[in-house]
């Protein structure tokens, strides 16, 4: 993973996990995967995707991430395993369905994670995934970049929008494809981010918790303060106080070819 820091579930929690629960459901519900399977949840964080396949029906769940931190969070019911997504401890053609939430661009040269979902996955298994799309969809980051950007200029080469070049449809498509997979699909996901007040939106940017919060913390205490006081006079507020925004994922789906069929 990048140097974004990921480790502290409850501060991940407040800041994007509540968020990433509400695109994971939507995600499960359409990938199509019957009851009973072996999945793995790939860089699976705090189990918001691990959560979401656990609801849908019988099903053994293996979740994998770097961060021992976050794997105490998930689900007791999962099968936790610290482990790379770029280098997965298992054998090939170990699982009916690999999946990856939020995951895919904190992963030096994705392609190796993608190469390595397609390994483990039998043939026949979905394998899937959803990135936030950092340019336009995901807009609580969008506003902090912006305003971050104006303050201090270097804040541009942080902007999650220009650095992950995966979280975009065509680079998920084609990469999906690169990796031997079939049946490939992309669609956008779209999920409502309401906050109850400018301190729900703002406290959880204090965590150190991701980018945008990793980075706010380095910044002298003025610096800070300006780009919190630009963010406040340009969110939309409603006569209830609440902040009304909306995140959007791209989300990717194919299907691991049999080998009749050639692939990775």
């Amino acid at each position: 993973m990048s140097a974004d820091v990921w480790e502290v579930g409850d501060s991940y929690e407040a800041y994007v996990g509540r968020w990433s629960r509400l695109v994971a459901a939507d995600f499960v519900r359409r990938l199509g995967v019957p009851d009973g399977r072996r999945w793995l949840d790939a860089g699976c964080g705090t189990g918001a995707l691990t959560s979401a396949i656990l609801t849908t029906g019988p099903a053994r769940v293996t979740g994998v991430d770097r961060s021992r931190g976050f794997l105490r969070s998930i689900p007791a019911a999962a099968t936790p395993v610290a482990g790379d997504a770029a280098a997965l401890p298992f054998r090939d053609a170990s699982f009916d369905a690999v999946v990856s939430g939020l995951a895919l661009n904190f992963v030096p040269g994705p392609e190796r994670a993608i190469a390595e979902f397609a390994r483990v996955a039998k043939p026949g298994a979905v394998v899937a995934s959803y990135v936030w799309d950092y340019t336009t969809g995901m807009r609580m980051m969008r506003y902090f970049w912006n305003a971050a950007a104006e303050v201090v200029p270097a804040a541009a080469q942080r902007d999650e929008g220009p650095r992950f070049p995966i979280c975009h449809e065509p680079a998920l498509r084609a990469a999906w494809a690169e990796a031997g997979l079939t049946e490939i699909t992309t669609r956008a996901i779209e999920v409502p981010t309401v906050f109850a007040g400018f301190d729900d939106f703002w406290r959880p940017f204090l965590g150190g918790q991701g980018a945008a919060p990793a980075y706010l913390v380095t910044l002298p205490d003025r610096d800070q303060a300006e780009i919190r006081e630009r963010i406040r006079s340009r969110l939309p507020v409603e006569t209830d106080g609440t902040i009304p925004l909306t995140a959007s994922a791209w989300a990717v789906r194919g299907v691991s070819p049999h080998p009749a069929e050639g692939g990775a």
